[in-house]
Parts: C-alpha cells; sequence; structure tokens
C-alpha cells in the first residue's frame, strides 16, 4: 500500500482502490499537483472547511468518484450531482473495495456555498481501510477515546495534525500517538501558513521521548510511503 502526502490534510492511499481524502489542492501553496491531475476511485472528507472539502467536488465529477462524508454534508454533495455516500459515527460503510469507519473528532464544520456559509454537521476523523487500516484523524485536539480509537481499529498508519491554532500541536499530537500506538504516525497539518508554521522534528522528538513506539515518518508535499 502507497501513502501520498499532497500537503496540508490532503492525502492520496493506493491499495485496493485509490482512495483520495481531504483534497485541498487549489489553493494549497504546499500542493504537488493540481486537482486536474489526480486520479482516484473514493473521495474522503473528514469536515466542510475549505481546506478539507477543497476540490472534493471538481474532482469527483471529472473521475466518476464516489465522495463519503457525514450526512449532512453528503445531502450538499449529492446537489452538486456527484455520487455521494453519507454514513455517521460508529458506522462503517464500504464504498468501492474500500471500508471506512467514521470516528470523531473536535473540531467545528462549515461550508462557503456562493453568497451563503451552512453548517455542515460535525467534524470527523476516518478509519479507511483499502488494504491496512489508516486513521485520519481530521481537524481535531487530543482527546481519550483517542485510545478506543487504537484499540478497536488497531490502524498501521495515523495521519496526525501537529499546526497548532485550529489543531492539536506536537505536544498533544505525541500524547494522542500514545494513546492510539499505530505501527506508523505522519504529521499533516501544518506548514501551510503561519499560524500553523510547527517543526515536524519537534513532534518526532516528543514521540521518540514519550511511551510510543510508533516509528514517525516526515514526508515532503508529493513523497510516498510504502506500507
Amino acid at each position: 500500500m502507497k501513502i501520498t502526502w499532497l500537503g496540508h490534510a490532503a492525502f492520496l492511499i493506493e491499495g485496493r482502490d485509490k482512495v483520495l481524502i481531504d483534497p485541498f489542492l487549489t489553493g494549497n501553496p504546499k500542493a504537488p499537483i493540481g486537482h486536474d491531475k489526480v486520479d482516484c476511485d473514493v473521495i474522503c472528507v473528514t469536515h466542510g472547511h475549505a481546506d478539507h472539502l477543497g476540490d472534493a467536488v471538481e474532482i469527483a465529477r471529472r473521475t466518476g468518484a464516489t465522495v463519503a462524508s457525514i450526512v449532512e454534508m453528503s445531502m450538499y454533495i449529492e446537489r452538486c450531482d456527484v455520487k455521494s455516500v453519507g454514513f455517521n459515527l460508529g458506522g462503517t460503510a464500504k464504498v468501492e473495495n474500500t471500508e471506512m469507519t467514521m470516528v470523531p473528532a473536535f473540531h467545528s464544520s462549515s461550508i462557503g456555498a456562493p453568497g451563503l456559509e451552512f453548517s455542515a454537521a460535525m467534524a470527523v476523523g476516518l478509519v479507511v481501510d483499502t488494504e491496512k487500516p489508516v486513521y485520519h484523524a481530521g481537524d481535531t485536539c487530543v482527546f481519550g477515546d483517542m485510545k478506543l480509537i487504537g484499540e478497536l481499529y488497531r490502524p498501521d498508519v495515523a495521519l496526525l495534525p501537529i499546526g497548532g491554532f485550529f489543531t492539536m500541536d506536537p505536544r498533544q499530537a505525541a500524547l494522542a500517538t500514545s494513546l492510539i500506538e499505530p505501527k506508523m504516525v505522519v504529521p499533516m497539518h501544518y506548514g501551510t501558513w503561519d499560524p500553523i508554521d510547527q517543526d515536524p522534528k519537534e513532534f518526532e522528538r516528543l514521540v521518540r521521548e514519550s511511551s510510543s513506539k510508533a516509528e514517525v515518518a516526515i514526508l515532503e508535499p508529493g513523497e510516498p510511503l510504502e506500507v
């Protein structure tokens, strides 16, 4: 299985399917590729903010991919004339050959549609299994039930925000790693703009000094990781 970081919180996971998560590419200064160059079978969106919903609709229209999200957001996506699967916390949906389970995240969520901004229900995290389980935490602070996510789904890889300001910072993310106990952790959602400028090496140091045995993989945008 291959995981490629596309900058910010966007990832392409290639296993049984090509699964694109939070495809914020247009307007993302760290994106290594344009939205018109990405191929995928499934798109997952953790919440409605523009730096996560991103180019999901445009990519889905071009590729025919199905967009998976929380129910309220899926109603909006369906109105954009793309295929959508809406499910909810604790639920598991199978799209193509990929199973995904929706788990909590602590964050806000809204969609800025033309001339209107509206709530897109709550933000979520997703455990995506297209060959091996990968936990994408979305935007969140650290919370104790991350331990349950680790115990229930045993993700091989955790993708965790470290930017602070909008999400947890390196210290919180290191604690989250100890709670989840993945085999590998990849920092994300940092360095895109000044308010979330963080040194991923600091996160790596904190994980190594913690009780976690997870390997830290610091990626450059566009860099693939074989798992």
